[in-house]
């Protein structure tokens, strides 16, 4: 009996990282009852699995910092069964990162209403729960969004994220053009000043306007939140668009939900993916140049910045 125990210690540990990497919970009684040669039912594997609601409800509603120097934005769509037919849903996740240069998830919410209603409910979520500022908050064009942070966190900075940005363009590009539109674009986000971001775009629609008229357009119809991180010295404007984290994070989940197909409902959706952050984040480092950044949101945000 004793041999059987250590064979199955941590087995708990164990159930959830398989569901975390994407295993459905018929899978994982398969894979365990073959590897310890003893039947291990869905039924248990099911239990330890919910038991993890418990705590996604704490870590939902757990204090959070006073004060954040960037905040990214970004959603997912999953497809959960609603009224005997699956659906897209917008789930969004806000990652966070700190004055010691740290980045956490700060939480999960499932797109209820429209627009600016909407993020005003998860800013407020974030300013109940103890954020009182937000110095940088980067997005990807969210409707209702400036408006949203403008009430809760009036003096955060509303970026555009570049990395989405960039992708976004690229959507409209043809394989063969490609290198070439990505290269004539660096000039724009990499300017030393508005200015010059300004005058980097004009020349990159002369040169492809007539064939990507839209990615110009996207530039200037964000042009008022893309400008602002050109403010910033270099390891600042780093920290602000790259979004390595992010990008990881979201291929973890993305991973997971691929395997699922669909979800029977929200929950079991936000169980996924709680454990999928988990999961991603044991491997996060601290900030790209972290050192050098809060040097630049020293300089600019000033007292705004606690020391």
């Amino acid at each position: 009996m004793a041999k059987r125990q250590t064979r199955l210690a941590g087995l708990d540990d164990k159930i959830l990282g398989l569901y975390a990497g994407g295993m459905s919970v018929r899978d994982i009684s398969a894979h365990l009852s073959e590897l310890y040669a003893t039947e291990i039912g869905r039924d248990t594997i099911s239990r330890i699995t919910d038991a993890v609601l418990q705590d996604v409800a704490a870590w939902r509603t757990r204090p959070l910092e006073a004060v954040y120097p960037i905040v990214y934005f970004d959603a997912l769509m999953v497809k959960v069964r609603e009224d005997r037919s699956v659906r897209d849903r917008a789930c969004y996740l806000a990652i966070g990162v700190t004055v010691e240069g740290d980045r956490e998830v700060l939480g999960i919410w499932w797109q209820e209403t429209e627009g600016a209603k909407f993020w005003l409910a998860v800013l407020n979520d974030l300013h109940q729960r103890g954020t009182q500022d937000v110095l940088i908050a980067c997005v990807d064009g969210l409707t209702g969004f400036p408006e949203a942070i403008e009430a809760v966190f009036p003096q955060a900075w509303v970026q555009t994220c570049i990395v989405h940005q960039i992708r976004n363009s690229m959507r409209y590009v043809a394989y063969k053009d490609r290198k070439r539109v990505a290269a004539d674009l660096k000039p724009v986000y990499r300017a030393i000043n508005a200015d010059a971001a300004l005058h980097a775009l004009n020349a990159f629609d002369e040169r492809w306007g007539a064939s990507y008229p839209m990615i110009a357009q996207s530039w200037r119809d964000r042009w008022e939140n893309i400008i602002p991180f050109l403010a910033l010295p270099a390891d600042l404007r780093k920290a602000v668009y790259t979004t390595n984290s992010i990008e990881n994070l979201n291929r973890q989940i993305r991973k997971a939900i691929k395997t699922r197909g669909h979800f029977p409902d929200e929950q079991a959706a936000t169980k996924l993916i709680y454990l999928a952050i988990m999961r991603a984040e044991r491997k996060w480092l601290k900030a790209y140049n972290w050192t050098g950044a809060l040097r630049g949101l020293k300089i600019h945000f000033g007292d705004r910045l606690p020391d």
